[in-house]
């Protein structure tokens, strides 16, 4: 996967193996997952957990592998920045 990210002061580019998808959810603080809990309706928001996550993530990782060079994320907004998440 390949995050990249431009703005006027700053251009990152980040490759991320598929493999530490998973290794970065389990690193993921559970403040971030109460935050998107947040902002999820209330009978889904609580099917929104670390377990569930990997689990979906160990499923679809063939099919990740399969898709590679698709562009899963572009957004381009008015003042110039610029992010883009490729498998």
């Amino acid at each position: 996967m390949i995050v990249k990210i431009r703005t006027k002061g700053m251009r990152l580019f980040l490759p991320v193996p598929v493999k530490f998808m998973g290794l970065a959810m389990r690193w993921m603080p559970e403040r971030i997952m109460e935050d998107i809990r947040a902002n999820i309706p209330e009978p889904y928001g609580g099917l929104v957990t670390k377990d569930h996550i990997l689990m979906v993530l160990e499923e679809c990782l063939d099919v990740i592998k399969e898709s590679k060079g698709l562009e899963v994320i572009h957004v381009e907004t008015g003042d110039g920045t610029y992010l883009s998440v490729k498998l």
